[in-house]
């Protein structure tokens, strides 16, 4: 198992396309064994090797990830209509979704699901109402059956996410803290939103970025430790708070993913170096 300073270190599958032979190709390079796993193929019963990977052992998975078929990531506008489980027309498809996803991940025995919530609005009193009914009916149904859910970061500034995390106050409820989104997204520091948010951080990406400069518009995605989340200063935050989850690379650009998650995988043992 790969470690950085205490940390297990893994890989979203879908940073491999949930391809079965890539992702059993980086362990043997690698000796990495962790992986925030996608539920979509088990779900659909679409990849019956997928299935085995999953059932087969090898593999700890620290926290699974459903996604829905409506959201539209094309410009920041599209993922702002489209996102999450806010759209009136999707919610009762997405509730089932993320329903069969909670009782899947309890079945794997595994702590922790991720996924976009959607797009906080704070000026907007009944869409927040319908935000919070929708968050606490999801993690009623998580709490029952002992998996934490969690709202990946970038959508909204720290601020209002600690905001909502504390009127909400829910013990089935946690943060997948990923750096990178909060660039992409144009929402804020991310060292200064690890800070605000660490809480409520059960999970954490290994994802770089550079902003886009454009109000508006998404930044770039780049390997990590090439962009602007200052990558030893955010470990060394992580460090400081005690944070004592996971660490799960992802990479979702690029032509190059394998050698892109090869790259991280040697910077964050070069960080844990300084430990030994």
């Amino acid at each position: 198992m790969i470690n950085c300073a205490g940390w297990p270190v893994g890989i979203c599958s879908w940073s491999l396309r949930n391809n079965v032979a890539e992702i059993n190709k980086i362990r043997e390079k690698t000796g990495l064994n962790c992986l925030h796993l996608a539920l979509k193929p088990l779900m659909e019963n679409s990849d019956e090797e997928y299935f085995k990977m999953v059932q087969n052992g090898i593999w700890k998975i620290t926290s699974t990830m459903v996604g829905f078929p409506q959201e539209n990531y094309s410009t920041l506008e599209t993922i702002r209509k489209t996102g999450g489980i806010i759209p009136k027309d999707n919610w009762e498809d997405n509730k089932q979704r993320v329903i069969q996803a909670i009782e899947l991940t309890k079945k794997l025995k595994v702590e922790y699901l991720s996924f976009h919530f959607g797009f906080l609005d704070f000026s907007n009193h009944s869409y927040m109402e319908e935000f919070k009914g929708k968050v606490k009916l999801l993690a009623d149904k998580a709490g029952e059956c002992g998996v934490t859910i969690l709202m990946e970061t970038g959508q909204e500034t720290a601020v209002e996410l600690r905001r909502f995390m504390t009127e909400i106050n829910h013990s089935a409820l946690g943060v997948n803290f990923d750096p990178a989104n909060m660039i992409l997204y144009g929402k804020g520091n991310p060292i200064n939103a690890v800070e605000t948010l660490i809480p409520w951080v059960r999970h954490v990406h290994i994802k770089d970025a550079i902003h886009s400069g454009i109000p508006g518009q998404w930044g770039k995605e780049v390997v990590w430790g090439k962009g602007e989340v200052d990558s030893s200063v955010f470990l060394g935050k992580l460090k400081e708070f005690g944070y004592n989850g996971a660490l799960a690379i992802e990479r979702e650009a690029g032509q190059s993913r394998m050698t892109d998650i090869e790259s991280a995988i040697d910077r964050l043992e070069t960080y844990s170096a300084q430990f030994i």
